[in-house]
């Protein structure tokens, strides 16, 4: 994806589109559509006739946590972004602080030892960077028995979503839910929310089902992205359940489409396939990062939002659909003053049809 591309800031989502206006819902946002290097442009509730019997739409059930809580170090205010909850009870934390807008800005990360006082009397103590790369996530740990879990209570009671500058106000969390996210029984979550789902409603889920479209779950907790820096994945909790991987590869197997919704939902899919292409039943961390290079094994098409154009999810989508695909499509969102983030518009790649309507996938790159 080419970098000159300049997204204006008029063109963030500042707030969700079920507040731009009397009587719209969720699903009131635009739809591109690429079939290779054609594009279309639609409205979401058409989305049912776009796709067709048969197909299956991969979606992620992660739920979005209240991650983001005040603190101090020292006489400073902080905000702590909790990221990513580890095996050994640490939690993958970023430090921010506060602006003049209500949202918060980059602050260099650590010292080791440096220790954030948080609501209830809780202590968080930095110990060392998540990455050797990057200084902006660190591992903390809250001192005692049980502090790591401690921390899930600490954010239901004292925690708000994470939002960045280009929104207008704080929302309440149930804005930052999709229609499929599932309560998790240990209280993971995702840090930012699953957000291509995020315009979906009930009313749509049943009509694209009582069109044949079929739906499996998946897993993926989505950590801390920041708004400034655009940092490839890191690793990430998943699961890809038996019951969604069987159905997967029968669709696979058959002449339906296997399409994402969601970055997040590629990546859990395709962490549980093989190099034969199909999928098992898996469960644990993936740092997998699809390129163009390592290519795509299972998905045929993505429904996804709009990325910066430095973001690393873009190779990705290049590795769906292809550079010159991608370069066109989002040349055209901003020529039709499409809206980014997660409030915003939406982006279908579809395989390209070929010359006698027959679908196009997989193997035709």
């Amino acid at each position: 994806m080419t970098t000159a591309l300049h997204v204006p800031e008029e063109l963030s989502a500042r707030i969700p589109v079920e507040q731009r206006g009397p009587r719209l819902d969720r699903d009131a946002v635009r739809l591109l559509v690429s079939r290779g290097t054609e594009v279309s442009h639609r409205a979401f509730p058409e989305l049912p006739r776009l796709l067709r019997a048969g197909d299956l739409l991969v979606v992620n059930t992660s739920p979005t946590l209240a991650a983001a809580v005040d603190g101090r170090v020292g006489h400073t205010r902080v905000v702590v972004h909790f990221s990513t909850r580890g095996d050994d009870g640490r939690w993958a934390v970023e430090l921010r602080d506060p602006d003049e807008r209500g949202t918060t800005r980059a602050r260099a990360g650590g010292p080791a030892g440096t220790e954030v006082r948080l609501p209830g009397g809780v202590r968080l103590r930095l110990e060392e960077p998540l990455s050797a790369v990057s200084g902006r996530l660190w591992w903390a740990r809250v001192p005692g028995a049980g502090g790591g879990a401690g921390i899930v209570g600490l954010l239901r009671e004292y925690g708000r979503p994470i939002r960045y500058s280009y929104t207008e106000r704080d929302q309440p969390l149930s804005v930052y839910q999709t229609v499929f996210a599932l309560p998790s029984p240990d209280g993971n979550g995702s840090a930012e929310m699953p957000s291509a789902a995020r315009p979906f409603t009930a009313r749509l889920v049943a009509e694209l089902v009582s069109r044949g479209v079929q739906f499996a779950p998946v897993s993926l907790h989505t950590g801390v992205a920041s708004g400034e820096v655009h940092e490839a994945p890191y690793p990430e909790r998943f699961a890809v359940p038996e019951a969604s991987a069987r159905l997967i590869n029968a669709v696979r197997a058959g002449d339906g489409r296997v399409i994402a919704v969601g970055t997040t939902a590629v990546r859990a899919v395709e962490s549980a396939a093989g190099a034969d292409g199909a999928v098992r039943a898996r469960a644990g961390w993936t740092d997998l990062v699809v390129t163009p290079e390592r290519g795509v094994r299972v998905v045929d098409g993505l429904l996804t939002g709009l990325h910066e154009p430095e973001a690393s999810h873009l190779l990705m989508l290049e590795a769906v659909a292809g550079r010159a695909a991608i370069d066109r499509a989002y040349t055209e969102a901003l020529r039709g003053r499409y809206l980014w983030h997660e409030f915003g518009d939406v982006h279908l790649l579809l395989p390209e049809e070929g010359p006698h309507t027959e679908p196009c996938w997989r193997n035709c790159r």
